[in-house]
C-alpha cells in the first residue's frame, strides 16, 4: 500500500526540544512521544531500559514545558510538536525508527508518520485517541481551569481520578495515596496547561487510512480519561493494525507494567523493528 502524502503547513517551529537518549548506537531506532502534562521520565521511565536491553537505541524528547524543555511561547500545534521530535531524533543519528507514543503521544507519533513517512517505520500506540470526544474535553477543561486557578490540590486530585482505575486507586496504601495528591506547585510540568489545551484540538482522523506502518494498539480498558473506543477507532482505521487490550486504567506502566512492556517488546520483535 502506498502511504499517501500529507500536505505540510506552514506552522512555526519549535526549539529544539531536550531529549534522552540510550541504547547502543546502530540498533534499532525508537522515538518516543509522551503524553500531555507529563514527561519522558513520568511516561517512559521503565520501558527505555526495557527497550535498550534488547539492544534499541531509544530517542526520548520531552515536549515544551515538560522535563527540561523550556516552556513554549505560545498555544502548541501538533504539526510543530510532530516535527520537533523528528528533528530531535534526526539530531540523534536516528535516520528511521518506530514512533511509540502514549496518550495524546499517540497523535504526535500519527502526525510524524503522515508527515514524515520516510522515518517512521513503525507505531505503538497506547491509550490513545484520534480526536477527543466530550469526555476527554471536559476533563481537559477542568484541568485547565484549576491550573488557571493555582489550585494545584485539585489538579493533583483530578488528575489521579483520571490516571488510575477504581480498583489501582482503592488498592493505594495512605503514603502512595499521598504521592499522587501532593499539592506541591512546583510538582505539575511547566507547560501542563498548553499540552492539555493540545488536546482539544488536536485530530488526526484523516492521517489514518494514508498510514502503511506496522502498527500496534494498546487499548487500557479500564481508563477513566481515555475510553478505549478510542484505541478501537485507531486499530479500525489504520490499515492492518493489530489491537490489545490491557485491562488497566489509562497509566498502563504504573498498573500493568509487565504486560504493557511484554506486548511492546513482542510487537517489535515479531516485525524486526
Amino acid at each position: 500500500m502506498t502511504q499517501i502524502p500529507v500536505a505540510r503547513t506552514t506552522s512555526a517551529p519549535l526549539r529544539p526540544l531536550s531529549t534522552t537518549v540510550a541504547g547502543p548506537a546502530g540498533g534499532p531506532g525508537v522515538l518516543l512521544a509522551h503524553g500531555a502534562t507529563g514527561s519522558v521520565r513520568d511516561n517512559y521511565g521503565t520501558l527505555i531500559p526495557a527497550l535498550t536491553a534488547t539492544g534499541h537505541r531509544v530517542v526520548a524528547p520531552d515536549y515544551p514545558g515538560s522535563g527540561e524543555t523550556p516552556r513554549a511561547d505560545g498555544p502548541l500545534e501538533l504539526d510543530a510538536l510532530a516535527d520537533a521530535v523528528v528533528a530531535a531524533a534526526v539530531a540523534a543519528g536516528q535516520e528511521s525508527f518506530t514512533a511509540i507514543g502514549f496518550s495524546m503521544g499517540t497523535a504526535v507519533a500519527v502526525r510524524a508518520a503522515a508527515r514524515h513517512p520516510e522515518r517512521v517505520r513503525g507505531l505503538v500506540l497506547t491509550a490513545g485517541l484520534a480526536k477527543a470526544n466530550a469526555r476527554a474535553r471536559i476533563w481537559v477543561d477542568l484541568w485547565l481551569r484549576l491550573l488557571a486557578r493555582d489550585d494545584y490540590q485539585g489538579f493533583a486530585q483530578a488528575r489521579t481520578l483520571a490516571a488510575l482505575s477504581p480498583a489501582a486507586l482503592d488498592a493505594l496504601a495512605p503514603a502512595e495515596l499521598a504521592t499522587y495528591l501532593d499539592s506541591d506547585p512546583t510538582l505539575p510540568q511547566a507547560g501542563s496547561a498548553e499540552q492539555a489545551a493540545l488536546v482539544k484540538t488536536l485530530d488526526t482522523t484523516a492521517d489514518l487510512p494514508g498510514l502503511a506502518v506496522p502498527t500496534l494498539v494498546v487499548a487500557t480498558t479500564l481508563d477513566p480519561l481515555i475510553d478505549p473506543s478510542h484505541s478501537r477507532y485507531l486499530a479500525d482505521h489504520i490499515p492492518g493494525a493489530e489491537y490489545v487490550e490491557i485491562a488497566t486504567g489509562h497509566l498502563p506502566m504504573v498498573e500493568r507494567n509487565a504486560e504493557w512492556l511484554a506486548l511492546i517488546g513482542d510487537f517489535l520483535a515479531a516485525r524486526g523493528l
